[in-house]
């Protein structure tokens, strides 16, 4: 046996770079990319005063002597919060709900192997990202303009806003399904409506559902937020205890949502068990 070929088989410079220099020359670029992103947080964390001891130092003691403001909590007026809660609690519904029956078209145009041209689906991918990009209270204060007072335009906020973010998600999972379906309802001779529904909307349906799920969750919170710009819901009377500086009342209003909160969120969590 030559020289050359034992250097060779020894891993030699001339057989070219072993599976354990690949595999360090890998984990080193990916170890280059996370410190690359951990630099970059620190810095932003840093910069927004979350990492600065001397800003903390300054604001903890205030932010402690609020809290101490707001303890006890007080409930004397919570018959009146009743309504407001409902009011919050129809919001999330009727905003999710009108998400979910827009987004379902959109998402369908906005996806690449069911959009029927390259024009809709960049035209669609652009107005989820345009609804994605106002925030639900900016669309809110347009609203409440628009409209008046009440539940309607945080109805009509949240569900536009919920509409980009749906939407998006909606659009993935139908970017994801799985060909073989698709391609025997076409061989079986369907129309691409009725593709649509026999070969893509099955597989998608408990994604659909999760999303939808998870988005009512946080529209209960952002139905709030609705209330501190005039759309109705208990954010009102949580921005009226504040303006007054009655951060007892405050706090018995925040522990009422988080109540509320937790309860939405098992709600769901029973809703999403059923569709598994």
């Amino acid at each position: 046996m030559s020289v050359n070929h034992l250097e060779n088989r020894s891993g030699s410079p001339g057989s070219g770079d072993s599976p354990i220099d690949s595999y360090r020359e890998r984990w080193l670029r990916s170890a280059l990319k996370v410190a690359a992103i951990v630099a970059v947080v620190l810095a932003a964390c840093w910069e927004s005063g979350v990492l600065n001891p001397v800003v903390l130092a300054e604001g903890l003691p205030a932010l402690g002597a609020l809290f101490a403001d707001a303890i006890p909590p007080d409930f004397a007026r919570w018959r009146e919060w009743i309504v407001p809660l409902y009011d919050t609690l129809i919001m999330s519904i009727a905003g999710t709900a009108f998400a979910v029956v827009f987004s379902v078209p959109i998402a369908f145009l906005a996806a690449e192997n069911t959009s029927p041209h390259r024009l809709v689906y960049h035209a669609s991918r652009t107005v989820l990202n345009a609804l994605r990009a106002v925030p639900e209270l900016i669309m809110g204060i347009i609203f409440v303009a628009a409209v008046g007072f009440g539940v309607l335009p945080g109805v009509l906020a949240v569900g536009l806003h919920s509409i980009g973010m749906v939407g998006k998600f909606y659009a993935e999972a139908i970017e994801h399904v799985d060909d073989a379906p698709v391609e025997a309802t076409r061989a079986a001779g369907c129309s691409g409506l009725q593709t649509v529904c026999f070969g893509i909307f099955p597989q998608v349906l408990p994604q659909f559902a999760d999303v939808s799920i998870y988005r009512w969750e946080y529209n209960f919170r952002a139905s709030t937020v609705m209330g501190m710009v005039g759309a109705g819901g208990i954010g009102f009377e949580l921005m009226s205890a504040l303006k007054v500086m009655d951060y007892q009342q405050g706090m018995a209003v925040m522990l009422v949502v988080l109540v509320m909160v937790t309860i939405v969120d098992s709600i769901s969590g029973v809703i999403r068990r059923r569709f598994k």
